[in-house]
């Protein structure tokens, strides 16, 4: 995470903003692309996407309550697997909204996607890119990974999850085929 700022202002703002329903609810963050968000070609640099992303990920976690069950359990949340399609550049300056839900859930895995908005101007309402995203929280003192049905109760939330989309089953075919492949390289 090399955003201070934002980050900063993600932690100052949230007590004030309305919590969230998880699993349900959409985080919606409304961002500016920075001077220091930029590539040499003048737009948002295509890491720098996936570090906002984070923000959104966050956002979710602490308006949704569940924040306070990974403080207080020093639970860590942890990044399994990401794609992410470009659609149209996001330039300086350019207002965006990052929306952030949770698709699906696995055992101990959530399955989220996140999309770019543009947010005013002449190209207000469409996507500048959108991504697929597979986390979960790990338990540092157990040493183990914490199973959705766990966090949902930290939650009060007692719902199952939606039927996998195709895509997430392709996005999910190709990180099993990913790690397995590592696996054999480390052989």
């Amino acid at each position: 995470m090399n955003l201070w700022l934002r980050l900063l202002w993600l932690f100052l703002t949230a007590p004030f903003r309305p919590r969230l329903a998880a699993p349900t609810d959409v985080s919606v963050l409304t961002l500016r692309v920075l001077p220091n968000d930029l590539d040499l070609s003048l737009h948002m640099n295509n890491g720098r996407y996936l570090a906002v992303m984070d923000l959104g990920r966050l956002d979710l976690l602490l308006r949704s309550g569940l924040g306070s069950a990974v403080w207080r359990n020093s639970w860590t949340p942890v990044a399994n697997a990401a794609i992410i399609r470009f659609r149209r550049e996001l330039r300086a300056l350019d207002r965006f909204r990052l929306e952030t839900r949770v698709v699906a859930w696995q055992e101990q895995a959530v399955l989220i996607e996140q999309r770019f908005v543009f947010a005013g101007g002449e190209r207000d309402g469409q996507v500048s890119a959108r991504a697929l995203f597979k986390g979960a929280l790990y338990d540092r003192k157990a040493r183990r990974y914490v199973a959705v049905s766990e966090m949902m109760q930290e939650i009060g939330a007692s719902i199952e999850s939606p039927p996998l989309p195709e895509e997430f089953e392709t996005f999910l075919a190709a990180d099993r085929s990913m790690r397995e492949a590592g696996r054999d390289a480390n052989a």
